[in-house]
C-alpha cells in the first residue's frame, strides 16, 4: 500500500513550483503565503530547484522583478496574499497589458482594516479587473493542479495572459 501524506497549502504550491521549473523567483514574504517561499528557498538551496531567489523589500518589488523577468522571457514565479496583492497594484495591469505569462500564487486573506488575518476573498477581488486569469482553488489538490494548469494556460500562444492561482491556507 503507498504512503499517503497530507502537507499544507502552501507546501503543496512550492512542490507544484517545483514541478513547473521556473527560472527567476522574486519573493517577499507575507501571511498566509510566508511559507510558500520559505519552501522555495529550501529547494534552490538543497538543489532540487535550480532558480534565482530574489529577495526583494517590498511586493510592489516583487511584482517589478516578476515583470522583468518575464520582459527577458524567463519563466517566474511569486506568491502573496491581501496587502501584500494590493501593494503589487501598480505593476498587475503592466504585466498584463504587456501580454506576459506570469504565474502568482495568492493565499486568500482578508485586506486588514484595522487587523485581519482571516481568509476571505477581499484582496483578489479587489484586483479582479486587472486582465489576469484567476483560478481559485478548493482544496490542496486542487491547488497543487490549479498551478500547473497555470503555466499551461498562461503560455499558450492563443492566450498570453498572466494567471492567479488562489487557495485558502491555514498553516
Amino acid at each position: 500500500m503507498a504512503e499517503k501524506k497530507v502537507i499544507s497549502g502552501s507546501d503543496v504550491m512550492a512542490h507544484a513550483v517545483k514541478m513547473c521549473r521556473p527560472k527567476v523567483l522574486p519573493m517577499y514574504p507575507i501571511t498566509p503565503s510566508t511559507l510558500i517561499p520559505e519552501r522555495l528557498s529550501e529547494f534552490v538551496n538543497n538543489g532540487e530547484l535550480n532558480a534565482k531567489i530574489i529577495y526583494v523589500e517590498s511586493e510592489h518589488s516583487a511584482a517589478s522583478a516578476l515583470y522583468g523577468a518575464y520582459a527577458t522571457g524567463v519563466r517566474s514565479f511569486t506568491a502573496t496574499a491581501s496587502q501584500g496583492l494590493a501593494l503589487m497594484h501598480e505593476i498587475i495591469p503592466i504585466i498584463s497589458g504587456s501580454r506576459f505569462p506570469a504565474v502568482m500564487a495568492v493565499a486568500n486573506r482578508a485586506l486588514s482594516g484595522p487587523l485581519n488575518i482571516w481568509n476571505d476573498q477581499s484582496d483578489t477581488i479587489s484586483e479582479r479587473d486587472q486582465g489576469w486569469i484567476q483560478l481559485y482553488c478548493e482544496n490542496n489538490q486542487e491547488a497543487f493542479d490549479t498551478l500547473i494548469m497555470a503555466y499551461k494556460i498562461a503560455e499558450n500562444s492563443k492566450v498570453l495572459t498572466p494567471g492567479r492561482v488562489f487557495l485558502k491556507v491555514y498553516k
